[in-house]
């Protein structure tokens, strides 16, 4: 049995799934997938680079116009690891290119295809082939920094408690992070609807759980999630505000007021936004607005 902390099961579930708590949320998606169509045909970008042997392990790379050496921003997108695709999001990358970075939106396989813990290694994979194989894009391996809004900002909180020396990579192969609206306690998906796609398993939430894998090293770090989003979900960042502290992990944590979880991720596009000046801050980038 899930613990429903109190709640019936119809309020757990508004908790716990963004695509309940936010009516039109699927108006905010298409939105944000048409600001990507029209990016997409701006920016210098090469598609569908394969890093991993799943079919979805690809990615794209945006580069400015600057010649040399750039920094790197990686950004993993959402969608509860079951659904949404990079191109849905390729918005964020313009006004980060715009200030100078090199910017790789990476994929990963959807569940049910595969399980949460495959798509963590996954998303390590992908940061991996970036730092050995950026150069050749114009991007420096020692200047990667990573982001992620809600499952992506689950993966890139796996990615900090990632021992990048056991693949024979330095162990601060990952710069920065700014993760946006994360999951970080799996637990409650065990007990909504979700679960039909994503099938965690209670023996599978530790090993997946950031609140269970802290970051393994002090790193800039922010850690962002909407004042509109559901009591229970900014829990979620508050808890991994207080763990992260308790090991000696200083960062930036911030509830920005009148965002939800949709909007939370269309404020990447906005240079002006936190989320976006804590990404370019990160890189030691002004924005080019």
């Amino acid at each position: 049995m899930v613990d429903l902390r109190g709640y019936s099961q119809a309020e757990f579930e508004r908790q716990f799934n963004p695509r309940v708590a936010v009516p039109d949320h699927q108006a905010k998606i298409d939105s944000r997938s048409a600001a990507s169509a029209v990016a997409r045909s701006r920016l210098d970008g090469i598609h569908d680079v394969r890093f991993g042997p799943g079919p979805k392990e690809t990615l794209d790379i945006f580069r400015p116009a600057s010649g040399g050496k750039a920094p790197v921003h990686i950004y993993i997108h959402g969608g509860y690891w079951r659904a949404q695709d990079k191109a849905d999001v390729t918005f964020m990358a313009e006004p980060l290119v715009a200030a100078g970075a090199v910017v790789v939106i990476a994929n990963y396989d959807l569940c049910p295809d595969v399980r949460v813990g495959d798509i963590v290694l996954q998303a390590v994979r992908a940061i991996a082939w970036t730092y050995l194989n950026i150069g050749q894009y114009g991007g420096d391996p020692d200047r990667i920094f990573i982001s992620g809004n809600s499952a992506g900002g689950h993966l890139c909180a796996m990615a900090l408690a990632h021992d990048w020396t056991a693949d024979d990579l330095p162990a601060d192969v990952v710069k920065g992070a700014v993760l946006l609206t994360g999951v970080y306690d799996p637990e409650p998906v065990l007990g909504i609807s979700v679960n039909e796609q994503v099938r965690l398993t209670p023996d599978q939430v530790d090993a997946v759980s950031p609140m269970k894998n802290p970051p393994l090293r002090p790193l800039p770090l922010a850690i962002l999630v909407g004042a509109a989003e559901t009591e229970e979900w900014i829990k979620q960042s508050r808890d991994y505000s207080a763990l992260c502290r308790a090991r000696g992990i200083d960062h930036d944590y911030q509830e920005l007021p009148g965002e939800d979880h949709f909007t939370m991720t269309a404020v990447l596009g906005e240079p002006e936004k936190p989320a976006v000046k804590a990404i370019l801050a990160q890189m030691g980038l002004a924005s080019a607005v």
